[in-house]
């Protein structure tokens, strides 16, 4: 408890000392003290976060889902753009001197070069009066150039300017990304004991969904029609597929029930269903046609074994994975592919002689420079590595969790394609 307590202090003080940062370079710097434009600036800096706070607790407070769906989309876009701009105002921190050195430059070069008045010239009386008032009249002078302060300000809406742009499109870019659907990607596995007569075996995995606030019906649609186009053999739903409950999602997630594949589709466990009610998703799941795989094994007619187990999280009910349940009496002489949510239980899988284990759970990183952090806490972030003598795909995944936003971490269904050394 005093662990999590100090937790959450450090993190409202970052949080807090990044809006200051935010605020002072994008209002303070840029507007007039008392303006109207410094005090919206302030007032968005102040109630953006709070918005953000809200988004993220509101699900597990029990907040009724409209009221989710409203503060979701602002509080979550806000968290992305923050990031970005952030990154893009500390590069800015470096161009911010060497424009205004620049600027001093082009104003000192225009500026008038003094010159020692000659020396007095006697003067002869004026003529008349208009000539009198001639030479009373004084001299204009060109105006001097731009002050410092000017300067300054002039350089702040620039760089300031050039973040929000540049955050800006990077976010928009990247809910794009999101939003119109993940697309296909292609690999082939190679397994050792795979029978000739499932070469060519095709495996839809798709991991991440996140069926929330944000992402629907539509965001379900458009991943079953993309599973559908690649006619798989098979079809791997390998967590994570939910943030929300039955009641508030189960409409969300209907168009499952119109996934088609020869040998059916499957299901396992993410972490966040255990946030939003694991066994009342899995009995939905299984009346939309999915079967889950709990800690379970069967034989797949084309030759090999197809095992599922719980996920981690699920170890706090007391229904985490059960390796030895699952495979600890199987045919060690067939191939054996393991659907796992989290690429961390690699180690069990290769202690029970799995060839071939699918898994999501990372999303690649889903926001740069996430995926360096996403590294620390995963044997693989993306794609296919070895361990062993047992091989690990990792799917980026088809959602995204908070921000609907995806930056160098698109948003995928991948088709794994089994072949047989013996073929």
């Amino acid at each position: 408890m005093v662990a999590f307590v100090l937790f959450l202090v450090v993190a409202l003080a970052l949080l807090g000392a990044v809006h200051w940062y935010v605020w002072r370079r994008l209002v303070r710097d840029v507007t007039a003290p008392g303006g109207r434009a410094r005090r919206v600036g302030t007032a968005l800096v102040v109630v953006l976060p709070l918005l953000s706070l809200a988004a993220l607790v509101s699900g597990r407070a029990g907040v009724p889902f409209a009221v989710q769906q409203v503060v979701a989309w602002p509080g979550f876009l806000w968290l992305a753009l923050l990031l970005y701009v952030v990154l893009a105002l500390v590069v800015g921190e470096a161009v911010r001197p060497v424009l205004t050195r620049v600027l001093a430059r082009r104003a000192a070069v225009a500026a008038p070069v003094a010159v020692p008045a000659p020396a007095p010239v006697p003067v002869p009386a004026p003529e008349s009066a208009r000539e009198a008032e001639a030479a009373t009249e004084p001299v204009v002078v060109a105006e001097a150039p731009a002050s410092e302060v000017s300067r300054r300000l002039f350089v702040s809406r620039v760089v300031g300017g050039a973040a929000v742009a540049v955050a800006a499109g990077t976010v928009a870019n990247g809910a794009y990304g999101v939003l119109r659907g993940p697309r296909v990607k292609r690999v082939t596995v190679p397994l050792a004991k795979l029978p000739r007569a499932a070469h060519g075996y095709r495996i839809a995995v798709v991991s991440d969904i996140h069926l929330g606030p944000i992402l629907g019906r539509a965001h379900s649609q458009r991943i079953v029609d993309t599973i559908n186009a690649t006619q798989p053999d098979l079809i791997a739903v390998v967590g994570d597929l939910v943030d929300g409950s039955v009641a508030d999602l189960g409409s969300a997630a209907e168009p499952l029930a119109r996934l088609r594949a020869r040998h059916g589709s499957f299901f396992v466990t993410g972490n966040h269903e255990y946030f939003s009610g694991a066994d009342a998703w899995v009995d939905h799941v299984r009346e939309l046609g999915l079967r889950p795989l709990r800690n379970e094994r069967l034989e797949i007619a084309a030759g090999f074994d197809l095992a599922g187990v719980d996920d981690v999280a699920g170890e706090s009910e007391g229904r985490g994975p059960d390796f030895g349940r699952a495979l600890g009496d199987r045919d060690r002489s067939r191939a054996a592919v393991l659907l796992a949510h989290q690429p961390i239980v690699i180690d069990d899988a290769v202690a029970h002689g799995v060839d071939l284990q699918l898994s999501g759970h990372t999303h690649g990183g889903q926001l740069w420079p996430g995926n360096f952090l996403a590294e620390l806490a995963n044997p693989t972030v993306a794609g296919l590595e070895r361990y062993g003598d047992t091989q690990l795909y990792v799917s980026r995944g088809a959602g995204a969790w908070g921000p609907p936003v995806r930056v160098g971490a698109p948003s995928d269904v991948t088709v794994v394609q089994l072949a047989s050394k013996q073929a």
